[in-house]
């Protein structure tokens, strides 16, 4: 893979956008429009080729849906940050040829989602922690145990799910990573009201469901390694995105502070808070370019910790200038969100849901610890379970 696009590069993917276009109608079918964008190496383009992409600089990614927003503003999208940012990547690094072959595709056109299985009851933030069994059958692997803040797991077909098989080895090195068959019998997904109303997050349950070895990624122990990809990756998909300037969740604010006459005495807290955004989003432009295919570096748990912080200053603010209206949130009624939807635009909804960002993707705490260590080289907190087998670890 490139790591800097060339002028050639950017004329032939905007060609080959073209040839997309012309061939296939962005109005007609979506699943048969994103097929297409697949096979033309459109979908991830610093992928490999026959892999959804050209193996090409990752800031060109940014050059084809700018592209395809001009030509097709009502094109087909797919929401599935889950898929799309943790779990394509993951498979690139860590997938055999023959699961790139059957996963990515559908992964990319929607037909599959997919879904996180990491944290447990007694395991959040410590993920290593995690008790979920899995133990070996012959040619599968039965799994017991419970997970828990699982986004769309009542929607999707697969989930990435870490489980613990050698309890006798550290808990760091006795873990092992599955695809499990969210239509298995055995699993069971109840949803979680959360303080929006919406059931976007889900416990599942897992009893003597049957995976597949051919479902493994990596080897066995090789766990926490895949993980840690899944989980790099989902930092920089929820806090490192590109946006367009005066987007998201600044562009909410500046029409909240429009629509309440500009109040004067509040200019400076929207400034303050409009040139943290844009420094955000210059960052993470310039992180893009650098960024390659696999594991990312720690700059996604820098991004995911800004973005999650400012979001919440951000909507704090919003409704603040909304005055009591602020407090008029439209409805609590439970719902099951549809994550190929976009969701509500109700500034008093994203205010409740930015709670979430400085939990979901690993805390703010959690991202300040990374940071320390390993950007800042400080000492790390003191590990005293580290060599211990996870058997013999007390647990509540």
């Amino acid at each position: 893979m490139t790591t800097e696009a060339t002028t050639t590069d950017v004329t032939r993917v905007l060609d080959l956008i073209d040839q997309l276009v012309r061939a296939h109608d962005p109005n007609g079918d979506r699943h048969e429009f994103m097929r297409a964008q697949f096979d033309m190496g459109l979908a991830w383009v610093h992928f490999p080729e026959g892999r959804g992409g050209l193996g090409l600089a990752p800031n060109l990614q940014n050059v084809i849906d700018e592209r395809l927003d001009q030509l097709t503003p009502h094109r087909p999208r797919v929401f599935d940050i889950l898929g799309h940012g943790m779990g394509a990547p993951m498979l690139v690094a860590h997938g055999s040829e023959a699961q790139l072959d059957r996963y990515l595709r559908p992964m990319f056109t929607g037909e599959e989602v997919w879904c996180q299985l990491f944290s447990e009851p007694n395991a959040g933030s410590d993920v290593a922690g995690l008790a979920t069994r899995a133990i070996q059958d012959g040619e599968e692997w039965i799994v017991n145990g419970q997970k828990v803040w699982t986004t769309a797991a009542q929607l999707a077909k697969w989930g990435m799910v870490v489980t613990r098989t050698d309890p006798d080895l550290p808990k760091h090195k006795g873990m092992t990573y599955f695809l499990m068959d969210m239509e298995a019998e055995g699993v069971e997904v109840r949803p979680i009201r959360q303080i929006t109303g919406e059931g976007e997050f889900n416990e599942v349950y897992m009893t003597d469901v049957r995976i597949p070895d051919s479902n493994r990624i990596g080897g066995r122990g090789d766990g926490w390694r895949v993980a840690l990809t899944t989980l790099m990756n989902e930092r920089v998909a929820i806090g490192a995105r590109v946006a367009p300037r005066n987007s998201g969740a600044i562009a909410d604010l500046l029409e909240v502070w429009d629509s309440t006459g500009r109040p004067a005495d509040r200019r400076d807290e929207v400034m303050r808070l409009w040139v943290a955004a844009e420094a955000a989003r210059l960052t993470n432009q310039r992180a893009a370019e650098n960024r390659k295919a696999g594991t990312p570096g720690p700059e996604g748990s820098t991004a995911k910790l800004v973005f999650a912080e400012l979001n919440k200053k951000i909507y704090e603010l919003a409704t603040d200038l909304m005055g009591p209206e602020g407090m008029l949130y439209d409805s609590y009624s439970f719902t099951v969100p549809d994550p190929n939807e976009e969701a509500s635009t109700d500034v008093r909804r994203r205010f409740l849901r930015a709670r979430a960002n400085s939990i979901e993707g690993g805390t703010s705490e959690i991202m300040k610890n990374i940071l320390g260590e390993q950007v800042l080289r400080l000492p790390g907190e003191p590990r005293v379970d580290k060599d211990v087998a996870w058997s013999d670890i007390p647990r509540s």
